[in-house]
């Protein structure tokens, strides 16, 4: 089914993949922001919770956005993924359950990737997954959350070769080599955001393959929105990356190799992720092989670590440690 498909069908559906009330982390800008937009112009949803870190960014956000869809369904919380009480005072304001729960705020750490937070973790994995597990955790525990979470992972999670970026190259995915790459001890003094941004986010699907699992009655779907141009991801790297890939590389040359899509199409693989229950629930779904546009396909058919439910139950446990 194509997101077109969806608004043509709309009036005909069953209801069971209508999420009338979503909720999207890291919604001010970016992909978050587009896929808010997307996802209020099918005419079901009824509220989007838009989780934000700064007021102001998502007061802005907020009125954008309302201006460009013609609707006032759009509500503020405020909530900084990367800072687990402000996850979980976020999760205690919030007045209803959401039928979707999309989790997308994320990057490459800032300025102080490698450096580690209160809850043990480094910033880049407080970021991209901790805050992720305690707010579902949390959501879960609270019941606000009905039907799917969708995590948004990266073709970095098994490797983007023309880009640089390896496979992670764990030893024995064990709970503890796990753990280690959340505290960024496994990196030493190797520590290259990139990278360690492609293991974290393995780790994170992992865990979530491993939640749906331990709560079939949520449908739990990890999907990359592939190489997306106008991401925020992108601002945390250093100058000259940052200026090769976000200026020079992802509008210019990445999409004659099939590196990178527009904004819209990568809001539009979250919208039909969450809508579309044809992405069935413990899978990771992204680009085919060495290209990070077109089609998304389960990656553990490049990747079969993807499908061990022992390595899954490890990412798991070790995320667990950090709560």
């Amino acid at each position: 089914m194509t997101y077109q498909s969806i608004f043509e069908n709309e009036q005909q559906s069953n209801g069971e993949i209508m999420n009338k009330t979503i909720l999207i982390t890291g919604a001010n800008a970016g992909i978050g922001k587009e896929t808010a937009r997307q996802l209020a112009m099918v005419k079901t949803t009824e509220k989007i919770y838009l989780a934000c870190r700064n007021r102001q960014k998502a007061l802005a956000a907020k009125e954008a956005l309302e201006e460009s869809t013609g609707r006032s369904i759009f509500k503020i919380l405020i909530m900084d993924v990367s800072d687990s009480d402000s996850v979980r005072r976020a999760v205690a304001e919030l007045d209803e359950p959401v039928d979707a729960l999309i989790l997308n705020a994320g990057g490459m750490g800032g300025k102080e990737p490698a450096k580690r937070t209160k809850d043990g973790v480094t910033v880049i994995t407080a970021s991209n997954l901790l805050g992720h597990a305690i707010l579902v955790d949390e959501m879960l525990k609270a019941e606000k959350i009905n039907k799917v979470v969708l995590f948004a992972s990266s073709e970095a999670a098994r490797g983007i070769k023309k880009m640089g970026m390896n496979r992670p190259a764990l030893k024995n995915s064990s709970a503890d080599e796990f753990a280690s790459v959340f505290d960024g001890s496994y990196f030493g003094k190797n520590f290259d955001p990139m990278q360690v941004y492609g293991a974290v986010k393995y780790g994170g699907t992992m865990w979530m393959s491993a939640m749906a699992r331990k709560f079939p009655h949520i449908r739990f779907v990890t999907m990359s929105p592939g190489g997306t141009r106008g991401t925020e991801g992108m601002n945390d790297l250093p100058f000259l990356k940052r200026l090769m890939l976000k200026h020079i590389g992802m509008p210019i040359f990445m999409p004659l190799m099939g590196l990178s899509h527009s904004l819209k199409a990568g809001a539009k693989r979250f919208v039909e992720g969450i809508a579309n229950e044809s992405f069935k629930s413990g899978v990771f779904y992204a680009s085919k092989e060495n290209v990070l546009t077109g089609a998304v396909v389960d990656q553990s058919l490049y990747f079969r670590d993807l499908k061990n439910e022992t390595y899954q139950d490890n990412a798991y446990e070790a995320v667990r440690r950090f709560f």
